[in-house]
């Protein structure tokens, strides 16, 4: 296989549109974007297609790169796969997809067809109206050797930090994911609640978090969770937690996730007046 393969990216997504735009930065040929059969799919691949010089395809796919990336939605994977395996010779062909969740093995219908595949998961969040910089990001991989060597060269040509996960551990490794981005976002949200009830609006709340947030992450890359962790948990302060707890019964929802998280803190972080601060979450 060439040093730099040429790569189809199929699906022109959220996930699609970065990799397709950082492969292209690193000096990849993208030969072709497949779509779907809708018509905002279809508008999506041509507007990819220009940006990358590749040609955009539905139903008359080529497929004539040495890397076909499945860049579709979980549930979609093992149906595209089937739809486009006898489009083409699939034998010497690198066939990746990019879902946390899932193992290479979605793929399977190509690999019998002769193809290397494995799963490429960039750790990472992809949203619309965000393309981020894979330069310095995990990607987890699992699948046959032949594609993880070729994998592994695209990631380091990406920037990123590629790390093998086995197959059985996927599911477990996604989860641990969700925590580190949706979940967070979630807790924030949460906290825009109790920031109505203390009289600021949902955006003040978000622009006036920015510095706090900032900063304990900074904390947590240069301490650890034990050195960035503050508050009245770790001193023990009883009492605070106490009227915190009273002042949430206003916002059931919040409270929950209060507690959760406290309760959290006193299993895994150091905290003062651990007794009386369980007795206190227990009720």
């Amino acid at each position: 296989m060439a040093f730099k393969p040429r790569v189809a990216i199929v699906g022109p997504g959220r996930l699609g549109s970065a990799l397709a735009l950082e492969l292209k930065r690193a000096g990849y040929r993208i030969s072709e974007i497949v779509s779907g059969k809708s018509l905002a799919s279809r508008r999506k691949a041509r507007a990819l297609a220009r940006q990358v010089n590749a040609r955009e395809s539905a139903k008359g796919a080529r497929l004539d790169a040495e890397v076909v990336w499945f860049c579709v939605p979980d549930r979609e994977i093992a149906r595209a796969a089937r739809q486009l395996g006898a489009v083409v010779e699939w034998k010497g062909k690198i066939a990746l997809h990019s879902s946390g969740a899932l193992a290479s093995d979605e793929l399977r219908v190509l690999r019998r067809r002769g193809a290397a595949v494995a799963s490429v998961h960039p750790l990472m969040t992809f949203v619309r109206g965000s393309i981020p910089s894979l330069r310095g990001e995990p990607f987890a991989l699992e699948g046959d050797a032949t594609a993880l060597r070729a994998v592994g060269r695209i990631v380091r040509d990406l920037g990123g930090e590629a790390f093998s996960i086995p197959k059985k551990k996927k599911m477990g490794y996604h989860a641990w994911g969700a925590f580190a981005s949706p979940l967070l976002i979630a807790l924030l949200v949460t906290g825009e609640k109790v920031a109505r009830a203390a009289g600021l609006s949902s955006a003040e709340a978000r622009r006036k978090m920015l510095p706090i947030l900032r900063q304990t992450l900074a904390n947590y890359a240069k301490l650890g969770p034990a050195g960035a962790f503050s508050g009245p948990i770790v001193r023990g302060d009883a009492d605070i937690v106490r009227q915190h707890l009273k002042e949430l019964r206003k916002i059931s929802a919040a409270r929950e996730v209060y507690v959760a998280l406290a309760r959290a803190a006193l299993r895994h972080l150091p905290v003062g007046n651990r007794k009386e601060l369980e007795k206190l979450l227990r009720k």
